[in-house]
């Protein structure tokens, strides 16, 4: 059964879309070779462009996964450089949210749509919108679990605090079981002392849910999209692309670890 994860901060600009296409890719490069479903949320269609697919051709998209106008197998494409699988997204996503709120049982849209395919991947990341709708609450609802991405900045503390809310009000609605993943830190620039005061800070308050993998303030990282590849495929031996290579390692790790705490 899938682990599906949901990556997502309610304040923008902080490496959420970047994560969610590299992780996927560096999660489907493995040796194990998992087998990893991205899933494009976003209006913006960011996660379709970075994985070189226009956005502006799709036929089938997750918007008609989730007001089921589609089979969701007939939404993946396989995207043969990376062995990952996409349901794309383009802006007609945005008439998502109100068609969504007004049905009876919107929030469990897309967990209803994956209860069909769960069993096929291992992984399932969900790129998130940038804000709390209904599509966020849709991604939280079907979630195991949230991985928070955090820029080591004045105000990252505050956003967290306010997706711990959020997180709080969806346990106590849709998804109790609902954990979070871990925190990253991203786009880090080690000679600033305010995010290593901050850093410090997120560990101090989170410890060990804090990831080991720090993502850097990469150029090469800003440039991959616009040429529609993951860095491990545009720059694999980059700053961006190990980093993003030890996330994926650290992150099926930490899974190997509590499945065996489990048992």
């Amino acid at each position: 059964m899938a682990k599906i994860i949901a990556i997502t901060n309610q304040k923008g600009g902080v490496g959420k879309t970047t994560t969610t296409i590299n992780l996927a890719a560096c999660l489907a490069a493995l040796k194990s070779r998992p087998r990893v479903l991205l899933i494009d949320l976003d209006p913006q269609g960011n996660a379709t462009m970075g994985n070189g697919i226009n956005k502006h051709d799709i036929k089938v998209s997750s918007l008609h996964v989730l007001l089921e106008e589609a089979d969701i197998l007939d939404s993946i494409i396989n995207i043969d450089k990376t062995k990952l699988r996409l349901i794309p997204a383009n802006h007609e996503l945005t008439g998502a949210e109100i068609l969504l709120a007004q049905k009876p049982q919107g929030a469990y849209a897309l967990k209803n749509a994956l209860s069909k395919i769960e069993a096929n991947f291992d992984y399932i990341l969900l790129d998130c919108p940038p804000s709390l709708n209904m599509l966020t609450v849709n991604a939280l609802t079907a979630a195991n679990s949230v991985l928070i991405p955090v820029q080591c900045e004045y105000y990252a503390l505050e956003g967290i605090s306010a997706l711990l809310e959020t997180l709080e009000q969806i346990k106590q609605t849709t998804n109790p079981n609902l954990a979070i993943e871990g925190v990253l830190r991203t786009m880090f620039d080690s000679r600033n002392n305010l995010a290593l005061e901050v850093s410090e800070q997120l560990e101090k308050h989170f410890g060990d849910v804090v990831f080991k993998s720090i993502i850097p303030r990469s150029v090469r990282l800003a440039e991959a999209p616009s040429f529609g590849e993951p860095i491990n495929m545009y720059d694999p031996s980059s700053k961006g692309a190990l980093a993003y290579a030890a996330l994926a390692a650290e992150l099926v790790k930490r899974n190997k670890v509590k499945k065996s705490v489990l048992v």
